[in-house]
């Protein structure tokens, strides 16, 4: 998750006219021409590094599939709600890889279909992940998922309806897109920071059994 947004800050200084997440969306980015484009709002675009942006794009992607599939009896408990909010999660992957494999100028019917992957699919699977987590998960991480989730959802209700809030057509896509990625970066803090943990408990247990 780390690599996205270095690779966004990358590919966002790289460009001649300045790039602004209120008036930009995050697909820009990736845009393979330099062009105008007038929907959802007039603005010109021109990404040197979109290249760099879309493989970011699916790499990231990758690393979600990978993440749900991966992370079963460590993160989640048995149960529909588990199973969904994986299912739905790794849809958000394949979201981001088929948008970074079609730029919205290159193939707009594909990408528009990566991004609702990404912000349907992937938010509604944050709302349950809430619910499907598993109980050694602290419980702030898990009722703090769900509710990513909502703030989420919502912000793509306003994003489609075109009600901004004063944040400009990037920004709401930001509030948009984003939950995931937070939570998708502080989950996998919290399991190093667990793996470590256990790995010292076991050092010291067995260097305590040797000089016992």
């Amino acid at each position: 998750m780390v690599q996205f947004f270095v690779v966004h800050g990358i590919a966002e200084s790289a460009w001649a006219r300045p790039y602004s997440w209120a008036r930009n969306n995050i697909s820009d980015l990736g845009n393979a021409h330099c062009a105008l484009q007038t929907e959802p709002e007039p603005r010109y675009i021109c990404s040197p590094e979109h290249g760099l942006m879309n493989v970011s794009f699916i790499t990231l992607g990758v690393l979600l599939v990978v993440g749900a599939a991966l992370t079963g009896g460590v993160l989640w408990r048995s149960g529909p709600a588990a199973a969904v909010a994986r299912l739905l999660l790794a849809g958000a992957g394949v979201g981001f890889v088929l948008a970074g494999l079609a730029p919205a100028d290159v193939n707009e019917n594909q990408h528009a279909l990566g991004a609702l992957l990404v912000m349907a699919a992937g938010n509604i699977g944050l709302v349950m992940a809430g619910f499907g987590l598993a109980e050694r998960v602290p419980a702030q991480l898990r009722w703090g998922t769900s509710l990513l989730g909502i703030t989420a959802v919502t912000a793509f209700g306003l994003f489609l309806s075109r009600h901004y809030l004063g944040l400009g057509m990037g920004g709401m896509e930001r509030v948009a897109a984003f939950p995931l990625l937070f939570w998708a970066l502080i989950v996998g803090v919290h399991g190093l920071v667990r793996h470590a943990g256990r790995t010292n408990e076991s050092m010291s247990a067995g260097h305590f059994n040797r000089t016992g």
